[in-house]
């Protein structure tokens, strides 16, 4: 047996196996919020700003994107469920600038550029509104997950209220619910930020 060799072969091959021992033993961050993990969902897609600009979102690397569907002219939980994510994004300090919040509309026949350039102005510049074509929408949405149905009426659009989480590197890794905690969205966001 050539005992120079297998020592040469065995330094070579040891490093490697221990970082893969290693990246298969990474502890997941203990989120408060609900991990997701591995999905293979939740795609990278491309719709137009309030700015009237093209945006896709692998554009965005670098950043944690938090994703939220909803419309304009909605009566309950959009407005504060925005403003409490433009919230969190404050709470983070200058580590908030490496979060960007999108707003998809579900409403792209009312939410027009124009439209969201005033939904969002209110809520900070980590705020981009998004819409597109009723196809683009449904196709972004189910690639979400996401339910949403105009009403008979047409005034109201019923839909999903989670809040989407991407990391850095563009996968989807929590589902937070709008009614989640403050403190709960921040310190799920550092973890992410750490990551």
């Amino acid at each position: 047996m050539n005992y120079p060799l297998m020592r040469r072969l065995w330094r070579a091959v040891l490093p490697a196996a221990l970082l893969a021992l290693a990246a298969c033993s990474k502890v997941a961050p203990d989120f408060r919020n609900t991990s997701l993990e591995g999905v293979k969902w939740g795609q990278d897609f491309t719709l137009t700003s309030q700015t009237g600009a093209r945006l896709n979102t692998a554009d965005l690397r670098g950043k944690v994107l938090v994703l939220f569907f909803g419309y304009t002219h909605c009566p309950d939980i959009c407005a504060p469920t925005v403003a409490k994510l433009a919230q969190a994004v404050k709470a983070l300090g200058e580590d908030g600038k490496r979060v960007q919040i999108l707003f998809v509309s579900v409403d792209p026949e009312h939410d027009t550029p124009a439209q969201l350039q005033h939904f969002v102005s209110g809520f900070g510049a980590n705020v981009i509104g998004l819409t597109g074509s009723t196809a683009d929408i449904g196709a972004i949405a189910a690639d979400h997950m996401v339910y949403f149905k105009q009403t008979s009426s047409g005034a109201r659009v019923e839909h999903t209220g989670m809040i989407f989480v991407k990391d850095a590197q563009g996968r989807l890794r929590l589902l937070i619910k709008d009614s989640a905690p403050l403190d709960d969205i921040v310190h799920d966001l550092r973890l992410l930020l750490k990551d």
